[in-house]
């Protein structure tokens, strides 16, 4: 009973100083602003502590809004007197602005806004008809703007005390009323200028850029993606900095919040004009736009726009439009650093690795310290590492990246010293002197046991790449702890470690071993992604001479890819390089299948498979080379000679097709032995660890008669059987 008379006594003192206040205003009477802060503290401070809330007066300490007197005065001689709910607005904000969050929230809740709703509707759609024809009077309107102005500030000035107390979704619903009134009041948008001698303009603004923000905090994503649109596509003259603050911040939640929103339905949109489908895409749309407006000068240069627009790009495989954004920008904006190593890196993502090379190259050959940029270094020895033809210059970048990582972060030197070992392992590949083979391989593993070192072989790209090395050297022991490690490092997370694992298995002839690695693989790996590893069990299976099973094993597979064809071939939209994995697992099952048959005399199956793979790809080096196989069975030794040299014309490297051609030239006779030879001793230089090249070099040196050829010929089937001994079911790379 005591608090409900402690609640009644507050509320008869409220209405007797909202009264007072009320009535010297109407007079004529102007309180001082001492007198109304006064009046302030008496009506709401000391009320609040007889209600059990504590006063926030001495948190804050802020002089009164003398902007909020000046409303007031102009509202009064306008309409002649304030009434109830712009009296509370005014003491409301003076409350507010003292800090006293809970008593101005107490005075703002006592604001019947929905009372004077349609009056604030009525005053703002004539006052738009009134600036049309530029007549600035409010004579025949219900409310003056000042009025309205003040009431909607009470209303935001709610929500920001909501907000401080936690209680977002009641701030988020009433912000949401300043903009109801304004939005159904003004369908066609605000005016230019339309709030200038009052602050509307101000309040609006605040509040569209407050009310997704609190949905936010409300946990309420839906809300939140529906109030960004709202403010981006209803004209509430905004200035140019504020629109840009919320597109950029609407870009960030739609890349990062987790919550896929629907697509927009725009009301205005042209039939040609493009409509963003899904998070990313309208993420993208809107930083285009900031960039778009960067270019025009309307807005400052924010480095973080890039680097949001390359994330979104990026994961939707868009590297080009990447690349295009930054070289539309005005030269100046970037740093010019920053600029190559952004184009460079979309274009090799892109993968044009060259394009990508010769823009670090300018980089690097600049002035100043661009000569010891380590990113560009890093980078463009990587780009080198993975073509023979620049693995020399990828190692000095390397070199040149270590030289300038001296006494810096370990992991960087990890890095610089893997991409080190990658270039020595790639350039030992194309040369031609034994001595500078073995030196440039020992140089390779030396630098990729520092990475390890560096990293305390926690990497597990150095672990791969170390494996990856001592199996190709035939270090075989090596290789396997080193897979092992992988294996245990990624917790069976990596297909590439299982496989690794089961070649370098299949390399010591443990076929069993290696298919129940296989088999382990298969049981933790989903249905879609099982086709390299069932490829590498059907393999295991054929060295193990069980061709049905490997037939059966083949079949699986193709009935996979058909199946996921035809799930998402239509509707899944792939990453780029995904569509032409599959296609490619696709062809080379088939081609597969074929040599299986083959080897089975089962002409008319092979043939099949054949076409097949022909209508996935009429211009394969590795079909046509198939094909030669299955005539040179058959005993046609011309129609295979044509086949393989059509593979050659299509991908002159193709190792296999350069030994088969050597073969039949051979054996039609009536061809110099030099010519057969270099077909040989081409495929070597491309792969030497080809046993099958060695063996037919050997052959050939054999036909020749003499003392020195027989040496010769000795030395190349001793290679040929040590490296079949040791030779895994598929390449190691």
């Amino acid at each position: 009973m005591r608090s409900k008379n402690l609640i009644k006594e507050r509320r008869a003192r409220i209405k007797r100083r909202l009264g007072r206040i009320m009535k010297c205003l109407c007079s004529g009477e102007q309180l001082r602003a001492d007198e109304m802060l006064t009046a302030s503290e008496s009506l709401a401070t000391k009320d609040y502590a007889v209600s059990g809330y504590p006063s926030h007066a001495a948190e804050i300490d802020q002089k009164p809004d003398t902007g909020n007197i000046e409303e007031a005065e102009s509202s009064l001689r306008e309409s002649g007197c304030l009434n109830y709910e712009e009296a509370r607005a005014l003491l409301g904000r003076y409350e507010y602005q003292k800090g006293n969050i809970e008593a101005a929230l107490h005075v703002f809740e006592g604001i019947d806004i929905a009372s004077v709703t349609p009056k604030m509707r009525q005053t703002l759609g004539r006052r738009r008809e009134r600036h049309q024809r530029f007549s600035q009077s409010d004579a025949s309107t219900p409310m003056s703007i000042h009025a309205v102005s003040l009431l909607l500030e009470a209303v935001y000035l709610k929500a920001k005390s909501l907000q401080a107390l936690g209680r977002y979704k009641e701030a988020a619903q009433s912000c949401k009323v300043i903009l109801d009134i304004v939005e159904s009041s003004l369908p066609e948008g605000l005016p230019e200028n339309f709030g200038a001698d009052c602050k509307l303009q101000e309040t609006l603004s605040k509040a569209v850029e407050l009310l997704p923000e609190l949905w936010k905090l409300a946990d309420s994503p839906c809300e939140a993606i529906l109030s960004y649109r709202r403010a981006l596509l209803y004209h509430w003259n905004l200035e140019a900095e504020t629109t840009a603050k919320i597109q950029k911040e609407f870009a960030i939640f739609l890349l990062y919040s987790g919550d896929e929103a629907s697509p927009p339905n725009l009301r205005s949109q042209m039939d040609s004009s493009f409509v963003p489908r899904n998070n990313i895409e309208e993420a993208i749309l809107l930083l285009m736009i900031l960039l778009r407006k960067v270019s025009l000068k309307k807005i400052e240069w924010d480095p973080s726009i890039m680097d949001h627009l390359s994330y979104a790009l990026s994961v939707s495989g868009e590297l080009r439009a990447l690349a295009n954004r930054v070289e539309e920008l005005i030269p100046g904006i970037m740093d010019q650093k920053e600029t190559y190593l952004t184009l460079a890196l979309c274009y090799y993502g892109d993968n044009e690795n060259l394009t990508a090379l010769n823009l670090l190259r300018k980089l690097l050959h600049g002035r100043g310290d661009y000569p010891h940029c380590v990113p560009a270094l890093l980078m463009a020895s990587k780009i080198c590492g993975e073509n023979p033809k620049y693995a020399e210059e990828g190692i000095k970048f390397a070199q040149s990246a270590l030289e300038s990582l001296q006494g810096r972060c370990d992991q960087m030197v990890g890095v610089a010293n893997c991409l080190l070992g990658i270039s020595f392992s790639e350039h030992s590949r194309s040369v031609l002197a034994d001595a500078e083979k073995v030196k440039r391989q020992s140089e390779a593993l030396q630098s990729l046991e520092n990475a390890g070192s560096m990293t305390r072989m926690r990497d597990p790209n150095v672990v791969y790449l170390l494996c990856m090395e001592n199996a190709e050297q035939r270090k075989l022991d090596t290789a396997l702890y080193y897979a092992k490690c992988l294996l245990k490092l990624e917790g069976g997370s990596n297909l590439k470690g299982w496989i690794l694992l089961a070649r370098v298995l299949s390399a010591q002839k443990r076929f069993l071993d290696a298919e129940t690695i296989i088999n382990a693989a298969l049981d933790q790996t989903g249905k879609w992604d099982q086709g390299e590893l069932l490829r590498t069990k059907a393999k295991l299976q054929i060295a193990q001479g069980q061709l049905k099973n490997a037939i059966g094993t083949y079949t699986y597979i193709l009935a996979i890819l058909q199946v996921q064809s035809k799930s998402f071939g239509s509707g899944k939209k792939h990453l780029k390089g995904n569509g032409n994995y599959d296609r490619t697992l696709e062809l080379e099952t088939w081609h597969d299948l074929a040599r299986v048959y083959i080897s089975l005399s089962q002409w008319h199956d092979a043939e099949i498979c054949l076409s097949k793979s022909e209508a996935i790809s009429n211009h394969s080096a590795s079909r046509c080379h198939v094909l030669g196989l299955l005539h040179q069975a058959k005993g046609l030794h011309k129609e295979a000679l044509n086949a393989f040299r059509q593979a050659l014309d299509v991908e002159p490297t193709h190792v296999p097709s350069l030994v088969s051609m050597a073969v039949v030239l051979r054996r039609l006779g009536g061809h110099s032995p030099a010519v057969v030879r270099s077909f040989l001793t081409e495929a070597l230089r491309l792969d030497r660890m080809n046993a099958s090249a060695w063996y037919n070099l050997g052959l050939l040196y054999k036909d020749e008669g003499s003392a020195a050829s027989a040496v010769e010929a000795a030395e190349c089937f001793q290679g040929a059987i040590s490296l079949q001994e040791t030779s895994p079911v598929e390449p190691f790379r």
